[in-house]
């Protein structure tokens, strides 16, 4: 993979927000500067939405794109908790919006996202609550910023399911990564045990990886660069080929332009597709670049 390329494609491509992304992650760039970029894509009520996640253009908030928001926020250490940013994600998600208060779970999908563009997973299903994505972050976060209600209990419930299942996850396990993460790095140890937990992620990414290297990049099937774009205590000796497979394949899959393409189509018949690849081809080679960068092993 040729790093300045990518870097090269990025600065140039890259919409307003992963501009400022990527200069928090690789130039040492404002904190400040990333958090005024989402600052359009937030909402009155707190939540995100209008297309910060590309292939999903409803303006309205939901529960998963908070929940992106927020886990960029974090992993750029842009998470203030004190900011004005942070506190209105926490009134959106204490509102009860998208909440099922007799499962206790968001919603992954909402009604609304059918009268906007968008790709066919985002349309919601009867009794579309799959799982924990993105429950055990948003719980998590709420934990992080301190607020009363049943979060912790969330939390827990969440990592005892993951514990006795071990299930293949997709992108749910990058949930409770982010969980994971959020409790560790306020300190907060009363909520899961660290260790236990720390073994249960690694064993439903073992599960959730795909072996199929040839895949990797041309279909969608989870990769290492899915969940190691950074040192990682979830690292597992088997991944370790895996990791070096995709490293690989980078320098084949990346295209002349320096960036990297999507390997997904929406199954709707939008128009907009093509606007929404042109804005998910830098955050993927952003992606791309985090996970060749910082996963040597």
């Amino acid at each position: 993979m040729d790093v300045q390329k990518a870097k090269d494609f990025i600065r140039k491509n890259a919409r307003a927000v992963e501009l400022a992304e990527y200069k928090c992650l690789f130039k040492n760039g404002p904190k400040a500067a990333f958090v005024e970029a989402l600052k359009p894509y937030q909402n009155p009520d707190g939540g995100f939405g209008h297309a910060l996640e590309p292939d999903n253009w409803n303006p309205g908030s939901s529960p998963i794109t908070t929940n992106d928001a927020m886990g960029r926020l974090f992993e750029a250490g842009a998470l203030d908790k004190e900011g004005e940013m942070a506190r209105d994600m926490v009134r959106y998600l204490t509102s009860g919006q998208e909440f099922d208060p007799e499962r206790r779970r968001w919603l992954f999908a909402i009604d609304s996202n059918k009268d906007y563009p968008h790709a066919v997973w985002w349309e919601r299903k009867s009794e579309d609550i799959p799982g924990w994505n993105p429950t055990v972050s948003l719980a998590a976060f709420l934990v992080y910023m301190d607020i009363p209600g049943p979060w912790r209990e969330l939390v827990t419930e969440a990592f005892q399911d993951l514990e006795q299942a071990g299930e293949k996850l997709g992108d749910g396990a990058k949930c409770y990564i982010l969980a994971w993460k959020l409790l560790k790095s306020a300190g907060i140890t009363d909520v899961i045990d660290f260790d236990k937990a720390q073994k249960a992620i690694q064993k439903t990414l073992e599960g959730t990886i795909s072996p199929e290297t040839a895949k990797y990049g041309v279909e969608y099937v989870p990769s290492p660069s899915w969940f190691f774009q950074e040192e990682s205590p979830f690292l597992y000796e088997g991944a370790k080929p895996l990791i070096q497979a995709e490293r690989e394949a980078l320098a084949k899959l990346q295209m002349e332009d320096g960036g990297f393409d999507i390997f997904w189509q929406w199954y709707t018949p939008y128009g907009e597709f093509e606007q929404a690849r042109a804005w998910w081809r830098p955050r993927v080679t952003l992606e791309r670049l985090r996970f060749f960068v910082n996963s040597g092993c």
